[in-house]
């Protein structure tokens, strides 16, 4: 057998278990699937497992249950309130604060994104990027990212530590934008 063969087969095999797993998990947290996440754990720790190292499913799978929880939270019009004494927060309830890069920066900085009552911002490299609610268009998520983009077309894009933050951050910017609009009505 050579390598290409070889290649393929775990294509198809391993590979294509965990590329299974993953839309799984994809779909769950897309409908908010609370049913799935016994069978997706009992997926990612059947013997044998589907790949020799399943760190980032086990990741998913501990976002999932955050997020989960979270919206349950949420759906309770319960906020999480996160006491900060950060300067660009001002007088703003902060509700999420993580730690995220910004890749799409030619300088990629490093800094926290805070959510707030009025606003996302970045506080962290030369400048302070803030997208008020009332600006946002969509908000979402892809991997450990966390995108917000603008009525404008413009976007920004942080990335988070885990999923978990890139999943909980983005329900609750989506719950800060959903009162915004609200508001103004």
């Amino acid at each position: 057998m050579g390598l290409f063969d070889w290649l393929r087969k775990n294509e198809r095999g391993q590979n294509g278990d965990a590329r299974k797993w993953r839309d799984a998990w994809t779909s769950a947290v897309a409908t908010l699937d609370a049913d799935a996440v016994e069978a997706l754990d009992a997926a990612l720790h059947r013997h044998p497992p589907f790949a020799d190292d399943v760190e980032i499913e086990e990741e998913m799978l501990d976002g999932l249950r955050q997020l989960l929880a979270l919206e349950r939270e949420l759906a309770a019009s319960r906020l999480p309130l996160i006491d900060t004494s950060h300067r660009v927060v001002g007088a703003d309830r902060c509700h999420f604060s993580v730690p995220v890069s910004m890749p799409d920066d030619p300088a990629q900085p490093t800094g926290r994104l805070l959510l707030t009552s009025t606003r996302a911002v970045f506080a962290g490299g030369a400048r302070t990027p803030a997208v008020p609610w009332h600006a946002a268009g969509e908000v979402g998520h892809a991997g450990r990212d966390l995108l917000v983009a603008l009525r404008n077309g413009e976007a920004q894009r942080f990335r988070c530590n885990s999923f978990a933050d890139a999943l909980c951050g983005a329900a609750i910017a989506r719950h800060l934008m959903r009162q915004a609009r609200s508001a103004r009505l």
